[in-house]
């Protein structure tokens, strides 16, 4: 079983299914009026797709092996990165330590120092935080890359911006989409499953993202496509539909085509920021909590992936959600002026990390002050109506669970007293306007 991502979005039969993607379509115009840019030149989905890569370079770029740099770690050198070596002979390979491997400045820093001053094409072999840190160096460095997964694991491997962690404070940087992915069903089936549950929690947190944006567009005009939500809707479906075969007892060929198709479905997610440019589609409220965490003001360091924190962050955001849904709809509620930041919390929660000066850098301005509170009151039975789209507390539940995913804060060593607090914070590690954000001006009675 094969999955070609290159066409277009279909399912054709001819003795089984293949799904296709042509990436040129989703730059054609668009009835939101603005120009969808694809930089993804091609994919390829496949068992043994790794042996194809001097096929599919050689359109593609034009340099010689030993431009090339290979970004890898300990594990993910043995998984693909030496295949990938082998396949480009002369290739230069900058191998990181695994233990503390993080996407931030200092793994950047350790990176940077192993490259070649020569170097045009970086293949960036791993999972979220080995891609963060190779987009990074290429957009630094002006250059390409390309992507070779080792784990169905995020879905930002062909996303254009960089979650990075800065002297100690979470931010989204500017960077590059590879030039060509390259997903070997060989490899990425063959992670440790823990990884692979990181990825069904990141796509199921478009639950909430997408609510998010849609809540922003109808309080303050916020731009949005419904072609790039739709994609999105897409890839939870196709993630959602291939749940009980990526653990259950099925046979052999039908465990790899959910593998592939729970890829498929991150690199969909991942062309949507392609179009829009920014993370927008696929990440709000959820993507927040794990992005607090991962600052580590409110917390300990935690031994959890980005998806772990993302699906609980999913879980808390749902249950608030609908909580306050149900308030608007019964009438328990007052509308609360807004009186701007409070400087002095936020200072004695960030300023023990020293990041205080960062955390009021990224909400200037605040995106609360541009809000008048009585047209927000005027809007709320229709924001209860976007609400109605999100799915029960129990469907995610069910859901994260037929996934394996963690769903709570004490599976990766948290007390559930850390909640209020997460949902009081973390919205301000992000200037996006969501609806967590928005029920500052609420107050439930």
């Amino acid at each position: 079983m094969a999955v070609t991502v290159k066409l277009k979005i279909d399912r054709i039969i001819k003795g089984e299914v293949i799904m296709k993607i042509d990436v040129k379509s989703f730059s054609e115009p668009c009835d939101c009026g603005r120009e969808h840019k694809i930089h993804v030149k091609e994919i390829l989905i496949e068992a043994g797709a790794i042996d194809k890569i001097p096929e599919l370079l050689s359109g593609i770029f034009a340099g010689k092996p030993e431009e090339i740099s290979i970004i890898c770690d300990d594990n993910t050198y043995p998984a693909a990165g030496k295949l990938v070596e082998e396949k480009m002979k002369g290739c230069k390979v900058v191998l990181l330590s695994s233990k503390g491997l993080h996407a931030d400045n200092h793994c950047v820093k350790l990176a940077e120092e192993q490259l070649d001053g020569g170097v045009k094409l970086i293949f960036a072999v791993g999972a979220g935080t080995i891609h963060d840190i190779s987009r990074y160096l290429a957009n630094k460095r002006g250059i390409s890359f390309v992507s070779v997964p080792t784990a169905a694991s995020v879905d930002g491997f062909v996303s254009t911006v960089a979650a990075m962690t800065w002297n100690g404070f979470k931010k989204t940087f500017p960077a590059v989409s590879p030039i060509l992915v390259v997903a070997d069903t060989n490899i990425f089936s063959k992670a440790p499953y823990r990884l692979t549950a990181s990825g069904i929690s990141d796509l199921l947190g478009k639950y909430t993202a997408l609510i998010d944006w849609k809540i922003a567009h109808l309080v303050t005009d916020e731009y949005i496509c419904d072609r790039v939500c739709e994609l999105e809707v897409k890839a939870v479906e196709e993630v959602c539909s291939c749940l009980p075969d990526l653990r259950g007892n099925v046979s052999e060929k039908r465990h790899l085509k959910a593998y592939e198709q729970l890829m498929y479905a991150l690199l969909l997610s991942g062309i949507a920021m392609q179009m829009v440019g920014n993370s927008r589609p696929a990440s709000g409220a959820e993507h927040h909590i794990s992005h607090l965490w991962e600052m580590e003001v409110i917390n300990p360091p935690l031994d959890a992936y980005h998806g772990e924190k993302v699906s609980i962050g999913l879980m808390i955001v749902a249950e608030t959600y609908h909580m306050v849904k149900e308030a608007i709809r019964t009438g328990q509620y007052e509308l609360e002026p807004y009186n701007g930041l409070d400087y002095m919390r936020l200072k004695g929660y960030f300023g023990r990390k020293g990041l205080y000066e960062s955390m009021r850098e990224e909400n200037t301005p605040d995106p609360l002050e541009q809000i008048d509170v009585m047209e927000f009151g005027n809007l709320l039975p229709q924001i209860a109506g976007i609400l109605d789209e999100l799915p029960s507390v129990d469907r995610i539940n069910q859901l994260l669970s037929l996934g394996g995913c963690v769903k709570y804060v004490h599976e990766i060593g948290l007390d559930e007293h850390i909640i209020p607090k997460t949902i009081c914070l973390s919205p301000f590690v992000r200037n996006r306007l969501t609806f967590m954000r928005l029920i500052k001006l609420i107050k439930l009675l």
